[in-house]
């Protein structure tokens, strides 16, 4: 177990993943609180010329639907809350990009749901597709799309979809700001002996036991949901901060080392516990066996797995499904994230990448698996 030092948490964090709760958003349903969103784009841009990457994950679309059809209470209704949604995303989207632009950030709305991220496919998409946003300097504002799902808007949160997002991107650090300071080990509105919980470990049982129910009438989330956030990001290696979205320099000052809010450290480095995951929790949809001298490069030299180097493939896979990786005598010595689907990878069979344009009708990566997505299991 590799432990982290709680003042270099955030200090060192070059990727990091901002989530911001319904209620800060929207000034507890009142509509779009510009000047709050305008002060959080600012610190953006102050972040992103530290040379930080920045991801932030919004709340707010159904929230500000309901004011836009003056409805005073969140319905039930799975349609209507659909409609909500579509109503309120475009207000939401083009107050992000006119305050992030006003601090000269680019700017791109990512709608995701549960199933993108549940599909090896389309989750090895939408995170090629934020990856390439952030080379290109331009700041993601990701939402849940609600207005095509139905689990999703009655049972997710945006907690839960900042987590993923920070496993998505292999963030560093996950920031959720909410309307409350941070955790304590009781509700203060009901106990007056609670305490502020300043420092944890993600994924300690304890805290689900402090964390109440939803604070709030317009969001789904609430403690609980935070907890439950920081435990899913920590299986990634990143570490969580719960803090009062309205605090001063917020952000900038988490970015600086500064203890504010709750913070709820990984006790895993990033890298391992990416390649336990594989290793140890994933179904192997098929394997690709290789020469004696691509198992040498994979074992001695860290190298990523080329298809020249293949020399059979076995098992119906689609690109991002976890592959074993045989040796000549048919032992696996590692597994990892497929580039290609299986049908593709036949034809690639002993085939230099110059060549993967005419086999295939595109040209995508050069690589079967990435080094960074193989662990070696013998």
């Amino acid at each position: 177990m590799v432990l982290i030092k709680a003042s270099d948490v955030l200090r060192d964090a070059q990727r990091i993943v901002v989530k911001v709760g319904s209620s800060l958003v929207t000034n507890e349903g009142r509509g779009l609180d510009e000047v709050a969103i305008g002060e959080w784009c600012r610190q953006l841009a102050v972040l992103a010329r530290d040379g930080r990457e920045v991801v932030m994950v919004s709340s707010g679309a159904i929230a500000e639907g309901m004011k836009r059809l003056g409805w005073t209470s969140r319905p039930k209704a799975v349609h209507e809350l659909q409609a909500a949604a579509a109503v309120g995303q475009m207000g939401l989207a083009q107050m992000y990009e006119t305050k992030l632009r006003e601090n000269g950030l680019g700017s791109a709305q990512v709608l995701l749901t549960h199933a993108d991220l549940a599909d090896r496919e389309r989750y090895l998409n939408a995170r090629s597709t934020l990856l390439t946003l952030l080379k290109l300097h331009v700041l993601p504002v990701i939402n849940e799309n609600d207005t095509v799902v139905n689990d999703e808007i009655k049972f997710g949160d945006n907690d839960t979809l900042g987590a993923l997002v920070a496993n998505l991107v292999e963030a560093d650090a996950l920031i959720i700001l909410t309307d409350q300071n941070g955790l304590y080990t009781a509700d203060p509105r009901k106990d007056p002996m609670a305490t502020f919980v300043h420092n944890a470990r993600a994924g300690d049982p304890a805290l689900e036991v402090m964390a109440g129910g939803a604070g709030s009438n317009i969001g789904r989330g609430g403690m609980i949901t935070k907890i439950l956030a920081a435990k899913r990001a920590a299986g990634s290696g990143a570490s969580t901060v719960i803090a009062w979205g309205r605090e001063p320099d917020v952000l900038i000052r988490l970015a600086r080392g500064e203890p504010i809010g709750t913070l709820l450290t990984a006790q895993t480095a990033k890298q391992q516990a990416r390649k336990q995951w594989m290793a140890d929790h994933l179904q192997l949809r098929g394997a690709v066996t290789v020469d004696q001298g691509a198992a040498l490069k994979l074992r001695q030299d860290g190298k990523s797995l080329l298809p020249i180097g293949m020399t059979s493939v076995d098992g119906d896979f689609s690109r991002g499904d976890v592959i074993a990786v045989r040796d000549p005598s048919g032992n696996e010595i590692g597994r990892g994230l497929a580039n290609y689907a299986s049908a593709e990878a036949r034809l690639l069979c002993r085939r230099p990448s110059g060549e993967f344009e005419a086999l295939l009708g595109y040209a995508a990566e050069p690589e079967m698996v990435h080094r960074d997505n193989l662990v070696l299991t013998r």
